[in-house]
């Protein structure tokens, strides 16, 4: 959006700002530095002298946001930081703890006044209402969610990261179309700006399983997961791990990667919609850093022996190869990833792993982008099946997945936790996309729900890593008036595990908890 404008200031032609890092820099100092100009300021060699002007750079609107992008970019100043780039080139910046910038500047900026409303978000990120549509249509049709009584009615146990595959515009348009679906929170690429859509009380349509929908909240992140250093910018990860500590707190969610979970951790409800589930925010969304943000960085809980590991690798230096960013089949350009790729034995020239979810048929999973068949991401936790050398094998979708770990560089970190394996006597045990009740629970008028199995199994001897227990519990929201909405719950309880790239269930009854 500043292109043009930044090579006008540089003299720099466009394409030498979209393709070398000097030049980028450059342009970016030229737009900075009109900032500057444009406030009425001479330039400094004293960074408390740029408040207004780093504000102004945000590109944004209102004054809100507009300080909360130079609230953060001053914080990293007085804090200081060390990063490892894209190239593999590490990037550090001292701590200037003494700068104290005139915060009274944004006012002199001539933005609008934040327009709040009844939004629930800490006050520590600019947040905006824009409501999504309750509508009805007629033949008992209506959208985009449901009303509901949260956490009243149900626990609120997962946050749901989403990018939105579309500009910031054209999210803004899908949430309030009323035959589309919806979430509660939108967050803006450039700046880290949120809009919240829905109370939190009620129930977005936004994860695909229903089961998820009623239990969580959702967070969409403008861009595309192809494209991370145009659109997973540090504002908007800085805006969001802040929200979602708020949201965490508020619901007592645990901060870990079986409870803040991406989309594309999200299970299919059944064997026909597995293929069908979503993937993003994708193998470069910067996990380890997320969690960092978070206040809980994802480090070793456990010797390098343990029984469990927690998937951690080096995100800059982690450059697997992917194909389909631009064209299918073709690699995409080398990047930093939170994701390690699993094979069916230990070497790099082995099988990736097969997912009969996403392929029935049997075939091997791919590099694609978009394939989470043989894929475990930063911060999943997985039970250790065998070690060989600089290689280790974790349970994952009922078989040994194996991924280069070596001494020296590892990509997975010991870590505690509950593992779960069949009860004695059975040889395997189904695994759920979701934890509906048993048929009993229900109460007359509210049609039974299938408990169908995917197609996989929890084969006796495998162990999988507990997130928690739960009971049985469907959301009857079938029609457009919610008084005869109600949660049934049922006496069947189930565990949440790491079974593959994304979560399932396995009911309590037919597996022992073992300490890992």
């Amino acid at each position: 959006r500043t292109l043009e404008r930044a090579s006008a200031l540089s003299g720099i032609p466009a394409e030498e700002l979209r393709s070398s890092t000097a030049a980028n820099i450059e342009g970016g100092a030229a737009l900075l530095a009109a900032a500057q100009r444009e406030a009425g300021r001479a330039p400094s060699a004293d960074p408390a002298d740029w408040y207004g002007a780093v504000a102004r750079y945000s590109g944004a609107d209102d004054t809100a946001t507009a300080a909360a992008y130079a609230n953060d970019v001053f914080d990293v100043i007085r804090t200081g930081e060390a990063r490892v780039t894209d190239s593999g080139q590490r990037v550090a910046l001292p701590a200037a703890p003494a700068v104290a910038p005139d915060t009274g500047q944004v006012a002199g900026l001539g933005l609008r006044a934040p327009a709040r409303g009844p939004v629930e978000c800490p006050t520590t990120v600019a947040c905006e209402w824009i409501p999504a549509p309750y509508e009805e249509f007629g033949d008992g049709d209506y959208g985009n969610h449901d009303k509901a009584d949260r956490p009243v009615s149900q626990k609120i146990d997962y946050i749901v990261v989403h990018d939105t595959e579309a500009t910031w515009d054209v999210t803004l348009k899908l949430v309030q179309d009323p035959t589309y679906v919806s979430w509660q929170y939108s967050l803006r690429s450039s700046d880290g700006h949120v809009a919240q859509h829905l109370p939190l009380k009620d129930v977005g349509w936004h994860a695909g399983n229903w089961y998820v929908n009623a239990k969580s909240v959702g967070l969409e992140h403008e861009g595309f997961l192809t494209a991370p250093d145009s659109w997973y910018t540090e504002a908007m990860y800085r805006s969001s791990a802040r929200l979602v500590r708020y949201l965490a707190k508020r619901y007592d969610i645990p901060l870990d990667r079986q409870h803040v979970i991406g989309h594309d951790n999200v299970p299919g409800t059944v064997t026909s919609s597995i293929r069908g589930m979503h993937t993003d925010p994708g193998p470069y969304w910067d996990w380890a850093h997320y969690f960092r943000l978070l206040g809980r960085p994802l480090t070793p809980s456990a010797g390098p022996r343990a029984a469990v590991v927690t998937i951690r690798p080096e995100y800059g230096g982690n450059r697997p190869v992917y194909t389909g960013c631009a064209t299918a089949g073709e690699a995409c350009a080398p990047h930093g990833s939170g994701a390690v790729r699993l094979h069916t034995a230990p070497s790099a020239d082995a099988p990736l792993v097969k997912d009969i979810g996403l392929r029935p048929g049997g075939q091997d999973s791919t590099t694609g982008v978009n394939d989470t068949g043989a894929r475990a991401t930063t911060g999943q936790s997985y039970a250790v099946a065998e070690r060989r050398g600089d290689w280790t094998a974790i349970w994952y979708l009922g078989q040994k997945a194996w991924f280069h770990d070596p001494e020296a560089e590892p990509t997975a970190v010991g870590a505690r936790g509950l593992l779960l394996t069949p009860r004695e006597g059975l040889t395997e045990v189904p695994v759920y996309g979701r934890a509906y009740p048993e048929a009993s629970a229900y109460p007359a008028g509210v049609p039974v729900q299938a408990v169908s199995p995917l197609p996989y199994r929890l084969l006796a001897g495998q162990r999988y890593v507990v997130g928690h227990k739960t009971p049985g519990e469907y959301y009857y929201a079938p029609v457009f008036d919610s008084a005869n909405h109600r949660v049934v719950r049922g006496q069947e309880e189930y565990y949440q595990i790491q079974f593959g790239h994304r979560i399932a269930f396995v009911k309590a009854a037919d597996v022992r908890v073992l300490q890992g």
